[in-house]
C-alpha cells in the first residue's frame, strides 16, 4: 500500500476525474502514490483538514475560498484571485496554490478561440480565475455577468487592467468572441437568457464537464468546449506541486506524463 496519499475534496465529488488523471501521472513517474476522492463541504472542511494525513489536496467546488483562508502562504495566482484549488501539506502549515488560472489559459489556447472580447458567466470562486486567465491571454475587453451584479462587481474589482466591467445577465448583450462559463455543472439559466448569451457569445468554453453538454452548452454557439482540457492542464501543475513543490518546475519526462494523463481522460 502507498504511504503517500493525495485527495480531491469537494461536494459533489463522485463525478471528479482527478483520480484518473493523477493516478496516470504518478504511474508514469514510477511513484506508488494514491489519489482518491473525499466528499467535503465548507461546514466539514476545517475538521477534515485538521485530521488529514495527506501530502496534498486538490480542492474543487465549493471549497476554494476555504482552502485559501486555511493557508499561511499563497502563490501569486492565489493571491491575485483570492482562491486556491491546491494545498501542499508537507510543511508545518498549508501552502496554497491556484492552478486553475494557468490551466484554463492553456486549455483555451488549445481551442484556438479568439480571445479579444471575453464574457465570463458566473461570479463564484472560479470566475476570479477565469478573469485572471483572460487577462493572461491578452483579452482587450472582459465582461463578468451574473444574476447578482454586485457579485460580478466583486470579481471585476480583482482585475489588474481597466478593461473589465460587471453586468447582470439581463444586461449581457454586447457581442463577444469568447464566453467562459464558470457555472457549476448542471446549472440551468432561463431559456431566453441562454439563447441570448449564445447568440452574442462567440465560442463557449465551459469549465464544467459532467454532465455534458451542460444546459448552457446545449444552445446554438459557434463552438462549445467542455472543461476537460482545463482539468488536464491544471492537474499537470498540481502534480508538479505535489512532486516538486513548484507549479512551474517541469516533471521528469513531462511529455510522457502528460500523454499518460490525456490517455486516462480519453479512456
Amino acid at each position: 500500500m502507498s504511504d503517500v496519499a493525495l485527495e480531491v475534496w469537494g461536494s459533489p465529488i463522485s463525478h471528479s476525474r482527478s483520480p484518473e488523471l493523477h493516478g496516470a501521472a504518478y504511474a508514469a513517474l514510477g511513484l506508488d502514490w494514491s489519489f482518491s476522492r473525499r466528499e467535503v463541504t465548507p461546514a466539514t472542511f476545517a475538521d477534515e483538514l485538521r485530521g488529514s494525513a495527506c501530502r496534498g489536496l486538490a480542492l474543487t467546488y465549493p471549497l476554494k475560498d476555504a482552502a485559501y483562508a486555511a493557508a499561511s502562504w499563497r502563490d501569486p495566482r492565489a493571491r491575485a484571485t483570492g482562491v486556491a484549488n491546491t494545498l501542499l501539506l508537507t510543511g508545518e502549515t498549508p501552502r496554497a496554490f491556484n492552478t486553475d488560472v494557468a490551466g484554463l489559459a492553456a486549455a483555451i489556447r488549445e481551442t484556438g478561440a479568439d480571445v479579444s472580447a471575453v464574457r465570463i458567466v458566473g461570479a463564484g470562486a472560479t470566475a476570479t480565475s477565469a478573469l485572471a486567465a483572460a487577462e493572461e491571454l491578452g483579452a482587450e475587453r472582459i465582461e463578468v455577468a451574473a444574476r447578482r451584479p454586485e457579485r460580478a462587481r466583486a470579481v471585476v474589482d480583482r482585475a489588474t487592467e481597466r478593461h473589465a466591467r460587471a453586468a447582470s445577465l439581463a444586461d449581457a448583450t454586447a457581442p463577444v468572441t469568447l464566453t467562459i462559463s464558470t457555472l457549476p455543472g448542471g446549472t440551468a439559466l432561463a431559456p431566453d437568457v441562454t439563447a441570448r448569451l449564445a447568440a452574442s457569445g462567440g465560442t463557449l468554453y465551459d469549465v464544467a464537464y459532467s454532465p455534458w453538454p451542460t444546459p448552457l452548452a446545449g444552445a446554438a454557439w459557434e463552438a462549445a468546449h467542455h472543461g476537460l482540457g482545463m482539468l488536464l492542464h491544471q492537474a499537470v501543475a498540481q502534480v508538479r506541486i505535489f512532486v516538486t513543490g513548484d507549479p512551474d518546475a517541469p516533471l521528469p519526462n513531462e511529455a510522457g506524463v502528460v500523454a499518460a494523463m490525456r490517455a486516462a481522460l480519453a479512456g
